[in-house]
């Protein structure tokens, strides 16, 4: 901070110079404070949508119980082995379950696990039997909440400083024009030793 302040009284300081550190110094600031009151402002209103989300999800959403009838029968085999492990972990099959309105299903389903005709597993259902996924639970929002925030926080500090890049290039065009007209002011010849100067 002393070079700065020393920097304010210095011959060689031109306007422009003067210009750049009153920018640097308001895109640290904004970076500083602003870009983290606007990261932690959108992640509280993520929070407060996603928990809104989570509330409606659990009244309309219900665990029910579904009896396998059949399994579906295997793919080819999948020389990936990666790939054929994510298959295995959710068996296909074909399963029968009735809805909260008293209205019987049958459809196909991923199992939880490996299961044999006449097992039950527990889906999520609405309430006239479409099967849904898992509703999202308050951790899962507060995570999401708290990524919106963080990506938001980086968001706007890497537009303060593209804005601060984007002036001070601005800046130095104006001193190179700047240069380009004291060069032709001082002629082609100044400094020579036979000029005269």
């Amino acid at each position: 901070m002393r070079g700065i302040w020393r920097w304010r009284h210095n011959p060689l300081r031109r306007r422009t110079d003067r210009i750049e550190a009153w920018v640097a110094l308001t895109a640290a600031l904004l970076i500083a404070l602003g870009a983290p009151f606007a990261g932690w402002s959108a992640g509280r209103a993520a929070h407060g949508a996603l928990l809104e989300t989570v509330r409606m999800q659990h009244q309309e959403r219900h665990l029910v119980w579904a009896t396998v009838d059949r399994l579906v029968s295997r793919a080819p085999v999948d020389p990936d082995p990666e790939t054929s492990s994510q298959r295995d972990a959710h068996h296909r099959v074909i399963a029968r379950w009735t809805a909260l309105d008293g209205s019987a299903h049958i459809g196909r389903l991923a199992a939880p696990r490996p299961v044999e005709p006449g097992e039950r597993f527990r889906i999520w259902t609405d309430g006239h039997g479409r099967v849904l996924p898992r509703p999202m639970d308050v951790s899962t929002a507060g995570t999401h909440a708290v990524l919106a925030g963080l990506g938001t926080a980086a968001a706007v500090g890497g537009l303060i400083e593209g804005g601060r890049r984007l002036v001070v290039g601005q800046l130095m065009v104006r001193r190179f024009r700047r240069w380009d007209q004291e060069w032709e002011r001082a002629g082609q010849d100044w400094g020579r030793a036979d000029a005269g100067s």
